[in-house]
C-alpha cells in the first residue's frame, strides 16, 4: 500500500526538564538549531512528505508556541491542542483522535525535539513505503546508539531481518533507539484508557500481536536532551556544512 499520509501529530507539550535552563523561559521544540526552531524544522519535513495537517499539543510555554505557529504560512494546516495536565504521548494521541483533531486515518508522530537528516531516500518516505495497516500498527524510526554522540544508555531495540522489533531484555544492551519519529494508525490507540499515558503501552500491545515495525535510519539523526547535546549537535552540523561545500 503506497497510500498518502496526509495527518501528522507533532508532541510539543513536554515540559523539557533535562534541556534547563534553556527551557525556563520557552517550550523545548522552540529552541533554535541551525537557526530555526526545532518546531519548523519538523514541520518542513511534514510538509515534504504530502502532509496537509498536523495536530500540535501543547502545556508548557505554551503561548510561546501558539504565537510562532501563528505567523508560519501554510501548509500545513495546524490544529493546536492545549493541555491543562500533561497527558503524556499516548494520552496526548489519544485525546487528538477521540475528539476528531486527528482523522481515523494513518498519521506521523513527531516528538517536538527529533532532528535528523535524511539519507538516500527521505525519511518520512521510508516509514510509509508499502505501509499496510490491515497488517501493521505502527512503523518506528530507528537509530544505531553506536552512531549518536551523547548518552544513550542500553539503547530499546533490538530488530531482526524482517524489520521486527525486540524489546531490551533486563541487563542486555541492545544497537537501536527511537529516533522520535514514527508512523501510526488510529488501531494502535483502540481501547486505550482515558487520560495520560505513555506510547510504550501501545507499543507493547503492537509488538505481541506482531504489528509493530521498525526502519533504521540512514541519515544523521541528533539526541537533543540537554544543552550540551544541543551545542554538540550545532558543532556536527556546522562541520557538515562545511564538507559539503568544500
Amino acid at each position: 500500500m503506497n497510500a498518502p499520509v496526509r495527518q501528522a501529530m507533532l508532541l510539543a507539550a513536554g515540559l523539557g526538564i533535562r534541556m534547563r535552563p534553556l527551557t525556563d523561559e520557552t517550550a523545548k521544540p522552540m529552541l533554535r538549531l541551525a537557526g530555526r526552531p526545532l518546531l519548523d524544522h519538523a514541520l518542513d519535513r511534514l510538509v515534504a512528505a504530502g502532509v496537509e495537517r498536523v495536530v500540535v499539543n501543547l502545556h508548557w510555554r505554551a503561548e510561546i508556541v501558539r504565537a510562532h505557529l501563528r505567523h508560519r504560512p501554510a501548509p500545513p494546516e495546524i490544529i493546536l491542542r492545549h493541555e491543562e495536565s500533561l497527558l503524556e504521548t499516548g494520552g496526548a494521541i489519544r485525546a487528538a483522535l477521540t475528539d476528531g483533531a486527528l482523522a481515523p486515518e494513518p498519521f506521523f508522530i513527531i516528538n517536538g525535539d527529533a532532528f535528523w537528516l535524511d539519507g538516500p531516500t527521505p525519511a518520512l518516505n521510508r516509514l510509509k513505503h508499502r505501509f499496510d495497516p490491515a497488517q501493521t500498527d505502527a512503523r518506528l524510526l530507528l537509530h544505531r546508539t553506536f552512531q549518536v554522540h551523547a548518552e544513550t544508555g542500553p539503547g530499546d531495540f533490538a530488530l531482526d531481518p524482517w524489520l521486527t522489533p525486540r524489546r531490551r531484555r533486563e541487563r542486555e544492551i541492545v544497537p537501536y533507539i527511537f529516533a522520535g519519529v514514527q508512523l501510526a494508525t488510529p488501531a494502535l490507540f483502540a481501547d486505550t484508557p482515558e487520560g495520560r499515558f505513555s506510547t510504550n503501552l501501545v507499543w507493547d500491545r503492537a509488538l505481541a500481536a506482531n504489528r509493530l515495525q521498525a526502519f533504521v535510519h540512514d541519515g544523521l539523526w541528533f539526541h537533543l536532551s540537554t544543552p550540551a547535546d544541543l551545542a554538540e549537535a550545532e558543532i556536527r552540523l556546522a562541520a557538515a556544512e562545511t564538507s559539503v561545500t568544500t
